[in-house]
């Protein structure tokens, strides 16, 4: 049995998560390349060489929010790495690090824990906001969030012994000041091979923010709201939003471990509670948030 999935296979759990800095540690420990049919494919993921290090650096473009909130979208990068050495796992998805400090071993279960880091852009650069009235606002400062994150998963779960079920929660706080409170992160993922070349996975996450993250980002003051016509509002923390996405990956030249394959994904996330209700959204912009991603990465 090839017992814990090798890290290197889920290239596009980066890609997809770059963009809004989706919280995905556990999706860094899944996958596995023998096919659920057996055959032929079965016998060739034989040949697969699944121990040793590794590295999978891709990058891709992402359609994502101007802000979080906004109704507006526009395209950037979305850049990604994910490796092992020596038992550790770690993953650089854009503006988000992870690394599971546990080292896999053989069986069915594997439980992972270590550092997160998220770099949060939002707000801290008004000429990518096209709506006037949230520019007005002001520019905001780039957050530094720093934490971690456990979590579990299991192989063998629905369509063969080799798809896998992960579940991690994830705490980080924000370290220089910007909005200087925390952010809590439960996550559950599923990934399943198709065959040697294929693999699709879901995901879904919740985020529950202090109350210094939803005053600092979702709150309008008085004087804002004469620079912007918005009207004042006080946000309180909470439940701030849910995501659901999709991924899939496909190798363009050899198989999921080694060489060349595309990679896609898309994730629709709501904003609730307070942040949901802040003009910020309500007026100015859309409670619902839709991110896609295309591009290539290359195993090594």
């Amino acid at each position: 049995m090839f017992g814990a999935f090798p890290l290197r296979f889920i290239t596009t759990a980066l890609l997809a998560s770059a963009a809004l800095g989706l919280s995905s540690p556990a999706l860094a420990q899944s996958s596995t390349v023998t096919p659920p049919d057996g055959g032929a494919a079965a016998d060739a993921a034989g040949e697969f060489d699944l121990s040793g290090d590794s590295i999978t650096i891709g990058a891709g473009i992402a359609s994502v929010p101007d802000y979080e909130g906004s109704d507006d979208s526009r395209l950037t990068p979305a850049p990604g790495a994910i490796g092992s050495y020596k038992g550790i796992n770690f993953q650089l998805a854009g503006n988000r690090f992870s690394a599971d400090l546990i080292p896999s071993k053989s069986g069915s279960i594997d439980f992972q824990a270590g550092p997160v880091a998220v770099v949060n852009f939002s707000r801290s650069s008004i000429k990518n906001i096209d709506d006037r009235r949230v520019r007005a606002l002001g520019e905001l400062g780039t957050a530094i969030e720093l934490g971690g994150y456990v979590g579990v998963g299991k192989t063998g779960i629905i369509t063969s012994p080799y798809d896998r079920l992960s579940v991690s929660v994830s705490y980080r706080h924000d370290v220089n000041g910007v909005h200087d409170s925390g952010i809590w992160q439960p996550t559950i993922n599923y990934l399943t091979p198709l065959s040697t070349k294929a693999a699709v996975g879901l995901f879904a996450s919740a985020e529950h923010a202090d109350d210094g993250y939803a005053d600092t980002y979702f709150s309008v003051t008085p004087a804002q709201t004469v620079a912007s016509g918005l009207p004042t509002y006080r946000a309180r923390g909470g439940w701030k939003n849910y995501t659901l996405g999709a991924l899939g990956t496909y190798s363009l030249t050899g198989n999921l471990l080694h060489g060349l394959k595309v990679v896609g994904g898309g994730t629709y996330s709501r904003l609730l509670n307070d942040f949901g209700d802040s003009p910020v959204v309500s007026i100015a912009g859309s409670r619902g948030q839709w991110l896609g991603v295309l591009g290539l990465a290359y195993t090594f």
